[in-house]
């Protein structure tokens, strides 16, 4: 049997002298293949819009002209859309099944959609949520000279002068590209992942309706969640444009790849980027077993409780000490090859700054030692600056005692990760307490890797492994070198506010003897009061005004003056008609806004 790696050992960096287990071999050296950028833009097909300066402005494509939208191909498009949706009879519900089908039906764009929201469970049940994660599994295959000719496409040249073999039967095939095992003309083994012709098109072409749609809505409804819209239509064509973009992956898997060369256990295939384009990745093949298949670990030797931790651990690595994780670690992306956990596609992935990272392991740390004060400390400090006079501040600290009450009192084996930052952010989202786009990012990662733990590889503690990471990288030598850090950073601030101070000071001082000098002052809370007296005033003259107009059609009446109809005269009737209508006015908005006050 394997020996068993302990939680504190199991992301160490591989020493000299460092005891070997199951899961260490052999590092391998970086990419063989790096090439400069000339080199691999040449094998790039040639679908990019060339960009020129005019004389009277930039000559920069539009959005419709870059991906080649039309207005014929938006009416085609929706008419497509509501034909599939009045197939799946959407009106009348959708189950779990009936969802997921009709995601898969409606192309690409709502698969990753699909996939995006099957992790969100604050949003939809977990039924829905269990459904729609096996929008995973594989699509419909590319046909195989199809395959060949977005190669030849994309390289310019016969595909036998680069590759020996390609096998017709695909490794793969997902929403967005499909994979081929294949040999090269050198004699390396090689996957090679072809995107999916004309599917970055098809997705910019719901982007730019998804756009429309919440455009136009926001003329009736001026709600908050229409701005929230916005903001997810426009992360999700910035997740669409970084996943279609196979050169991104490409330079993931060089990143991961250094990264990985610090831990014997940890690897990612060998990207060729001489061969790498656009719409195609050539990497190292990896014959390993999926995680997904627990007994097959088993069976091979593998102890999965190590396999755990160390997974565990080195996520925690990848997003508390290097800031570059590995977004989607779904157990279709993580097998164990030859000795090593390998990490597949990362065409997504998470950059973290340092001060992100440093209030991760803040919030982390504090539901690990269970500290309340701590936790409600870190959040404060990840929400960055906020508009005080429009935050709540006793209903955000109440909410926030209730999470550190509903979180912060339980064992780390019962923690619910996913739970946890859902918490947050709704909170967040509650407040308006605006949060870093990446927080969402790390919560579906880490989110996604719970899963994966629970399901496949069990009697393995997330939190406590990652607490554990946490109190390890937090030594004394390292806490005096972060402590020194910071005490520099601020300390350099310091300096230049406290010049820049000085500086304004001595403006202000010669303003004030010039008497230039003005003071802008603001009362906080005084917006809502200020209003209210605003509608009283303008009660007040509507009141006068309806008052004037019954005294002065009153004495025209009286003044029997010609024309008449209905026996008083035209003018004085007229002044009757609009004070009445004016009055019921003012008695609806009256009743209407105490209504909503209540």
């Amino acid at each position: 049997m394997l020996d068993r790696i302990v939680a504190e050992d199991a992301g160490r960096r591989h020493e000299p002298g460092a005891k070997p287990s199951h899961l260490h071999g052999t590092a391998t050296s970086a990419s063989d293949f790096a090439a400069s950028a000339a080199v691999a833009s040449g094998a790039v097909s040639g679908d990019t819009v060339e960009r020129t300066i005019g004389l009277f402005g930039s000559n920069e494509p539009t959005f419709a002209q870059k991906y080649h939208l039309t207005r014929k191909g938006r009416f085609h498009r929706l008419r497509e859309i509501f034909g599939i949706a009045r197939q799946f009879d959407i009106f009348k519900g959708l189950t779990p099944v009936k969802m997921r089908l009709m995601f898969e039906a409606l192309g690409p764009t709502f698969v990753k959609v699909g996939q995006n929201l099957s992790l969100r469970s604050e949003i939809l049940p977990q039924e829905f949520c269990d459904e729609l994660a096996k929008l995973r599994a594989d699509a419909d295959p590319l046909p195989y000279e199809a395959v060949l000719d977005t190669l030849a496409h994309e390289y310019g040249r016969p595909v036998d002068e680069i590759f020996a073999s390609i096998d017709r039967t695909p490794l793969g095939s997902a929403s967005l590209a499909q994979v081929h095992r294949a040999r090269l003309i050198t004699g390396e083994d090689v996957a090679v992942k072809v995107q999916r012709p004309g599917v970055r098109e098809v997705m910019a072409q719901d982007i730019d309706i998804m756009r429309s749609v919440c455009r136009y809505a926001t003329k009736f409804v001026k709600t908050a969640q229409i701005v929230d819209l916005n903001g997810v239509i426009e992360e999700l064509w910035e997740t669409f444009q970084s996943e279609t973009d196979f050169m991104v992956e490409a330079r993931n898997l060089q990143d991961f790849r250094a990264f990985a060369q610090h831990y014997k256990y940890m690897d990612c295939p060998k990207p060729y980027i001489r061969l790498c384009t656009q719409h195609v990745v050539v990497m190292d093949y990896v014959d390993g077993i999926s995680i997904s298949h627990p007994d097959r670990l088993v069976a091979a030797g593998y102890d999965l409780e190590e396999i755990g931790t160390k997974l565990v651990d080195n996520y925690a690595c990848q997003i508390l000490d290097e800031g570059f994780f590995h977004a989607d670690p779904h157990p279709g992306n993580i097998m164990v090859h030859d000795g090593k956990i390998v990490m597949l596609d990362l065409g997504m992935t998470g950059r973290l700054s340092a001060r992100t990272r440093a209030i991760l392991q803040d919030i982390i740390f504090a539901v690990g030692r269970q500290d309340s004060p701590a936790l409600a400390e870190a959040f404060l400090r990840f929400a960055g600056p906020v508009d005080v006079s429009a935050v709540d501040h006793p209903g955000l600290l109440a909410d926030l005692d209730a999470i550190v009450q509903d979180f912060g009192t339980i064992n780390l084996s019962d923690l619910n990760m996913g739970e946890f930052l859902n918490a947050l952010i709704q909170l967040a989202q509650k407040h308006n307490v605006e949060l870093p786009g990446i927080v969402t990012t790390v919560g579906r990662g880490l989110v996604t890797l719970e899963g994966v733990i629970d399901k496949f590889l069990p009697d393995t503690d997330m939190i406590q492994i990652i607490t554990n990471h946490i109190v390890a990288s937090r030594g004394v030598r390292s806490t005096v070198k972060s402590e020194a850090k910071t005490l520099g950073i601020e300390g350099n601030k310091a300096l230049h506010g406290t010049l820049g101070a000085l500086a304004e000071a001595r403006t202000a001082a010669r303003m004030l003897t010039r008497g230039q000098l003005k003071v802008n002052m603001e009362m906080l809370g005084a917006d809502e009061p200020i209003r209210q007296l605003g509608y009283m005033v303008d009660r007040l003259t509507m009141a006068l005004i309806i008052a004037g107009l019954f005294v002065g059609s009153s004495i025209i009446y009286y003044a029997g003056m010609k024309p008449v109809i209905f026996g008083v005269p035209v003018i004085g009737f007229m002044g009757f008609v609009t004070a009445f209508a004016l009055g019921v006015w003012i008695v609806i908005d009256i009743i209407r806004k105490g209504r909503k006050r209540k």
